[in-house]
């Protein structure tokens, strides 16, 4: 990090402001070359023009300078924000770099964040997830966890996982010294709480995993009873194509469109039935595919037409998958007469609707559940990544119970050794004298 980088922290395009950011030892010097000033005022803003290598004047802007480590990456950092456009924020990256600046890499801001220890890991991912947030409530846990939310989760974790790890090693190394009896009954206790807890945030984050990647909705039924019409009514315009011929829709089409405060994914299938030729039998798979990866799932039903073989295929899909992920029953052509058998889906609650008509009810009905899933007491992990370091530490929970009971406490403590550094890795590295410290600090050991 000797080098002092620059970039555009705004998005490429017209608008009335850009901003250029530079951060590292030459930041300020740069800055000043730039404004052809003697100083910057920290934290101030300064309006002023700016001229480049050859002193040719580029704009008149406003500059920042925030001196280290009371900045964004802990560096001395200094923004422009110029006049938007293609080529005034170009213009200022240009004569930064004459000045000995170099391109930014992608993340690389947010890189020394972390390295200089402004952000931890699930603050810069925080970050990062923002950025492409897929509803209002996925902005807010984000924002939440921007101000250091799940890193004291994942602390207080840690902190138990570490005591723990200490009562076992004192046991071990120190059962000399006078310490409690019922150790093995208060690690147990402790471990069931701990397990609870991650479980409990395990669910949690796979059932709302849509707040954060946006929900994929699969619309399916079997040909001709308007998925695609229903596709192009939610999103106002003509995407797929209506036909009364049969199979007309051979392979999965997917479009954004925003519901409530969700932007969810749609997923328009292709008619489940048996197949006539090779490339509808494809479609018909990735329909099959298309349910297993949606969040939610719409079973469109022809309420005008007599109940067949096909949509039999459809009921079976949701008895199938029902209890995996949600599912919408809707009847639509409901201002035709009704001759579907609705006693058939009754249990599924189904919704009567017009496709070509009013969608609030659907619209409604879809935003409930989608809101359904935001409970803002509960804590969520927003990545892969965090999750399968919490499931890694879970699983080394699960294996540490059989070695406690038994009295194999070297074997335990290195479960529980292995739950602490998979729990740490959402945040910070562990280092054994953290263990250390638990050990010597509680227990008073080597008076």
């Amino acid at each position: 990090m000797d080098h002092t980088i620059v970039a555009i922290a705004t998005a490429h395009g017209i608008g009335s402001i850009s901003i250029v950011r530079l951060s590292g030892h030459e930041a300020y010097g740069i800055a000043l070359k730039l404004s052809q000033r003697e100083k910057l005022t920290p934290r101030y803003a300064t309006l002023t023009p700016l001229y480049d290598f050859s002193a040719t004047l580029m704009d008149e802007a406003i500059v920042i300078y925030f001196q280290n480590p009371k900045s964004f990456t802990g560096e001395d950092v200094v923004e422009f924000q110029c006049h938007g456009g293609v080529m005034v924020a170009q213009q200022v990256v240009q004569a930064s770099l004459s000045y000995g600046a170099v391109l930014a890499q992608p993340g690389e801001f947010s890189k020394r964040a972390f390295l200089n220890g402004r952000l931890d890991l699930t603050q810069a991912e925080a970050i990062a997830s923002l950025i492409e947030a897929k509803s209002d409530d996925a902005a807010r846990i984000l924002a939440r966890q921007m101000r250091g939310e799940l890193r004291g989760y994942v602390e207080k974790i840690r902190d138990a996982l570490v005591e723990i790890l200490a009562y076992s090693e004192v046991v071990i190394d120190y059962a000399e010294e006078d310490l409690p009896r019922d150790v093995v009954d208060q690690i147990t206790h402790k471990l069931h709480v701990i397990q609870k807890e991650l479980s409990k945030t395990l669910a949690s984050s796979h059932r709302r995993s849509g707040l954060m990647q946006g929900y994929r909705v699969a619309i399916i039924g079997k040909p001709n009873v308007g998925k695609s019409s229903l596709l192009n009514a939610l999103l106002e315009y003509e995407r797929a194509i209506v036909s009364d011929i049969a199979g007309t829709t051979r392979d999965t089409i997917e479009e954004s469109v925003r519901i409530g405060t969700h932007l969810i994914r749609l997923v328009d299938t292709a008619g489940i039935r048996h197949a006539h030729d090779e490339i509808e039998r494809i479609g018909i798979e990735r329909s099959i595919v298309a349910i297993e990866q949606a969040d939610r799932v719409i079973a469109l039903f022809d309420s005008s037409h007599a109940m067949e073989s096909e949509d039999d295929a459809i009921i079976a899909l949701i008895e199938e998958y029902s209890s995996s992920k949600p599912f919408m029953c809707v009847l639509n052509k409901s201002d035709l007469p009704t001759v579907f058998p609705v006693n058939k889906v009754a249990q599924y609650d189904p919704l009567l609707l017009n496709c070509k008509g009013d969608l609030n009810g659907l619209i409604e009905a879809l935003s409930r559940s989608m809101d359904g899933d935001n409970d803002s007491q509960e804590m969520m992990l927003i990545s892969q990544r965090q999750i399968g370091a919490a499931s890694e530490a879970l699983d080394a929970i699960d294996e540490a119970y059989q070695p406690l009971q038994s009295g194999e406490l070297e074997l335990f403590s290195f479960h529980i050794n292995q739950a602490i550094r998979s729990i740490s890795a959402i945040t910070r590295p562990y280092h054994l004298d953290e263990m250390f410290d638990k050990m010597f600090g509680q227990f008073c050991l080597g008076k």
